[in-house]
This record gives structure tokens, C-alpha cells and sequence, in this order.
């Protein structure tokens, strides 16, 4: 009976955890497709509070034609002027999640659609944290290519 009732125990233990690692992925996500739609949409104010910048927060991008580009953290919340807003959509496929406690970090493919319907392609990592229990971004790594 001893067996039985920790079976019992242990499988609701599990079962907790599963749904509370797909609210938390969830959550993530959430913050990811909202970041994105933000930067595309102009809203500064909405998109930067997707952002808890950090002293070690990077952003790498690197391009098709092998570029690499290392935007300054500050730039994502506070961008110059024309770089924020072009319109257009994207949407994320693929997810991968490594949650633990109060860091995550999220890998998924990206689509972006420009007013035009010109696709963009990337595979991107993203870093979190929980900031008074919301998850941010503190960091991410984009990589274009071409299918």
C-alpha cells in the first residue's frame, strides 16, 4: 500500500510540474511574440517593457552575408530613430525551452513578413530572467539565412 500511495503522490507530483512548466513556457511565449509584434508595430514603451536589461545583456545579430552585428543593449529599448516600426508580422515555430527557476533560455525559428510580404528568415535564442515575477528578455542571439 506504501508503494501504491507514493505511485499516487509522485504521479501528481509530475503532473504539477508539467503544468506549471507549460505556464511558464507559455508565459515566455507570450513575451516573445508580444517583443516582436511591438518592434514591428513602433510601440516603443510596450516593447521596451519586454526588456530588463542587465549589465551582461548582449545582442548578436549575424546577417546571410556573414555580418555580425553587436547591438548595444540599449538600443532595443531606446532606438534611434527609423529603426523601430517598419510594420510588417512575424511569426515563431520550432520552440525549444530550458527553464530553470528564474532563467530561461527559449531557442525558435523566426518568419518575418515586411509590408511588402518579403520573408526573412532566423533562428534566434532568446535569454530570460523573472523580474518581480514577469519573465524578460535580458539577452538574444539572431542568425539569418536563407532556406
Amino acid at each position: 500500500m506504501k508503494t501504491f500511495t507514493f505511485f499516487i503522490l509522485s504521479m501528481f507530483h509530475f503532473l504539477f510540474l508539467g503544468f506549471q512548466k507549460s505556464d511558464e513556457e507559455a508565459a515566455i511565449k507570450k513575451v516573445l511574440e508580444t517583443e516582436s509584434a511591438t518592434w514591428r508595430s513602433g510601440d516603443i514603451k510596450a516593447h521596451a517593457a519586454c526588456w530588463h536589461i542587465q549589465p551582461y545583456s548582449k545582442i548578436l545579430v549575424s546577417t546571410t552575408e556573414g555580418k555580425c552585428f553587436d547591438i548595444a543593449p540599449e538600443n532595443i529599448i531606446n532606438p534611434p530613430s527609423g529603426k523601430l516600426g517598419d510594420g510588417g508580422s512575424s511569426y515563431n515555430l520550432n520552440y525549444q525551452f530550458s527553464i530553470h527557476d528564474q532563467t530561461a533560455w527559449v531557442s525558435h525559428d523566426e518568419v518575418s513578413l515586411s509590408k511588402d510580404n518579403h520573408k526573412t528568415y532566423s533562428h534566434e535564442i532568446r535569454l530570460l530572467e523573472k523580474i518581480n515575477g514577469e519573465w524578460k528578455l535580458v539577452g538574444q542571439s539572431i542568425h539569418l539565412y536563407q532556406p
